[in-house]
């Protein structure tokens, strides 16, 4: 009876140990963070699905250099149809030998026919259309690979912040845990001094329902660490079990001197964006001639073969021709000016996109250097704030030991001793923060991050 009541024990052994194992443990740096968001981001999938379309498009403009070569054949069974001629044809009467023998014209039984033919047409001039197709797909390739590199910073910006909330919500659960910890030594403490009759009963009442507060506190910082560890999980394509320990030491102080006009100049020389809009407006310049060049004749050298066989009546062999071919159509003088008025919208499009991204980006860079300013100067302010909450706690202890202070002072004190700590530990992580983000506004992210 012992034997059986001890398996299920072992099952249930079993099972725990099982579900142990199963979330798994793993220190992540900042740059494996990085690393792991660009593998994995759909985004810079689908950027680099844009460039393979990009790169077909420029191999299909090249192509239009190429020979057009075509071969047609056809079999075709035909019936005996009836031939009324109103014109005599003449006839060769000859007579031989044979006696009764008479030959007189007629026409020959056709019933079937069968021919083939090969076309090569090798284009010398065709308005400079081709080649002004080609330069567009080679500016719109160019292009897109810049929005690939544009979203790659956006990429590595994204996972920033995301680390900086795991940071953050880490730091909250261990400081939460570390206050509820105090929380119940102090309980205990006013407890003992409440049964000896040292400590009011409503002073261990504060005491408790700070506690309790503390217990809801906790609550909601596992709570936001949960989520914030599942949603970097799958950011960075890991299970969704598994728990994150970041790097304590990722958020270090950041200074730098450099004035906003320097990070004004970096960002409109480095953008991707800019750089991409630039090439998009070659593009449309090239789309301008391009349409044009329906104003012109098309000139090619050609080529061709044909043979066809015809019972009973003809049989074609080694006809090749050999030429030149122009071509013009009069009505593009007519029709072409809407196509061009089409690509020159488009190219004034462009130009004004140009205006309207520079002001952006003017616009982007002062918030983000005014954000990066105002971080180091929270950081500043906090870590006053941690020193003066240190000493007031001091204080506060000392002058209720002494019993100069009130149990609510006391309690007060530990919660603004505990605030500081979470203010100065987020002020550390958004400061970082917002320099990558400055480095993203100025297009300098990527590449300072690779040199990391």
């Amino acid at each position: 009876m012992s034997n059986k009541l001890r398996r299920p024990t072992w099952l249930v052994a079993i099972i725990l140990s099982a579900g142990s194992l199963t979330a798994q443990t793993r220190y992540l740096p900042l740059d494996e963070a990085i690393s792991l968001s660009l593998q994995n981001s759909n985004q810079l999938k689908l950027n680099k699905a844009k460039i393979d379309e990009a790169n077909a498009a420029l191999r299909s403009a090249q192509e239009q250099r190429l020979p057009n070569a075509s071969i047609s054949g056809s079999y075709l069974r035909l019936n005996q149809p009836t031939i009324d001629l109103k014109v005599k044809m003449p006839q060769n009467n000859s007579s031989g030998t044979d006696e009764g023998q008479q030959q007189s014209s007629a026409t020959p039984a056709v019933d079937q026919a069968a021919y083939v033919m090969a076309n090569v047409s090798v284009p010398v001039f065709s308005g400079f259309k081709i080649q002004n197709a080609i330069e567009s797909a080679k500016y719109l390739e160019r292009a897109t690979e810049l929005d690939a590199s544009n979203n790659k910073e956006e990429v590595i910006t994204n996972t920033i912040e995301a680390y900086s909330n795991l940071f953050k919500a880490k730091q909250a659960l261990d400081l939460v845990r570390e206050n509820l910890h105090q929380s119940e030594q102090r309980v205990k403490d006013f407890s003992n001094l409440e049964q000896n009759g040292i400590l009011a009963r409503n002073d261990l009442l504060k005491a408790q329902l700070q506690q309790s507060n503390v217990e809801l506190s906790l609550l909601d910082a596992e709570n936001n660490w949960k989520l914030t560890t599942i949603s970097m999980n799958l950011m960075l394509g890991l299970p969704q079990e598994t728990e994150l320990t970041p790097d304590s030491t990722a958020f270090t102080a950041v200074s730098d001197e450099q004035t906003y006009n320097y990070w004004e100049g970096l960002a409109l020389s480095n953008r991707k964006d800019i750089q991409a809009l630039d090439y998009r407006k070659k593009a449309a310049d090239a789309g301008v001639k391009a349409a044009k060049g329906d104003y012109f004749p098309s000139l090619a050298v050609t080529g061709g073969y044909v043979a066809a066989h015809v019972p009973n009546l003809l049989t074609i062999t080694n006809a090749i021709n050999v030429g030149v071919g122009l071509s013009y159509t009069p009505s593009s003088l007519w029709k072409t000016g809407s196509k061009v008025a089409e690509a020159k919208a488009r190219q004034n499009q462009v130009a004004i996109n140009q205006d309207i991204l520079n002001d952006a980006i003017r616009l982007q860079v002062a918030q983000a250097y005014q954000n990066y300013l105002s971080s180091q100067k929270k950081i500043d302010v906090y870590t006053k704030a941690i020193e003066q909450a240190t000493e007031n706690y001091k204080i506060v202890k000392n002058k209720y030991d002494n019993a100069l202070a009130t149990a609510t002072e006391l309690l007060d004190a530990d919660v603004a001793q505990l605030q500081a700590e979470l203010n100065y530990a987020f002020a550390k992580a958004d400061a970082v923060v917002a320099y990558k983000k400055l480095q993203q506004t100025a297009g300098v992210l990527a590449d300072n991050n690779n040199k990391q």
